[in-house]
């Protein structure tokens, strides 16, 4: 069976939180739940690595503007990461050249971390804090289990990916749209606001 369907859901989860998935799948492979990860990802240091950093991660998720620098620092290392385990994965399977795994797992993994720190830097717009914590709870729990069903279903955990993906893209664009016009209708106010200062002075 081909690992592009594991590969791509890899990425997509690498994209959220790269930590999570080296860690699960680690795990998976050192408790003998499948055999498609390899040992690399297996090693003692690696599983001790990756569970220090989810934990800083899960930490830093949860705060307003926090997760936004989090974010940013991480739009280089969740792709690399996303590229890495693809790579990995194909080399372990040997029915995917690992270049092209690598690139799968990368650029899904870059527009996935793409719709995430988007949504958060417009829910950070939000003044109270409970949306980030919700919202970060709810990506950890989703990539913990599409991560582990695409185990025993890779194909249709792939789909679901796909589906949260493009809707992620989607509901970004919408955001963005909305925070523009927003930013607009309030530049335009404070011009009104100032002129109408200006007009209402008295020559000296």
């Amino acid at each position: 069976m081909s690992v592009l369907p594991l590969v791509f859901t890899s990425g997509w989860a690498s994209g959220i939180n790269a930590y999570a998935v080296v860690l699960l799948l680690g795990v998976f492979g050192a408790t003998g739940l499948t055999d498609d990860v390899p040992e690399a990802l297996q090693r003692p240091e690696i599983l001790v690595t990756a569970g220090v950093l989810f934990l800083c991660e899960a930490f830093a998720d949860k705060i307003p503007y926090v997760d936004s620098v989090w974010d940013t620092v991480h739009t280089v290392i969740r792709p690399v990461s996303g590229a890495v385990v693809g790579a990995l994965l194909a080399g372990q399977s040997g029915s995917l050249p690992e270049l092209a795994a690598g690139a799968i797992g990368g650029s899904t993994a870059l527009a996935s971390h793409t719709v995430k720190a988007g949504t958060r830097m417009a829910i950070n717009t939000s003044p109270e804090p409970f949306s980030n914590i919700i919202m970060s709870t709810a990506e950890d729990l989703g990539v913990a289990g599409i991560l582990t069903f695409a185990m025993f279903h890779p194909e249709a955990a792939a789909i679901i990916a796909a589906v949260l993906l493009i809707a992620g893209l989607m509901v970004l664009c919408f955001l963005v749209s909305r925070i523009r016009r927003f930013r607009r209708r309030r530049a335009q106010r404070r011009e009104e606001k100032r002129l109408a200062a200006g007009v209402g002075r008295r020559p000296d």
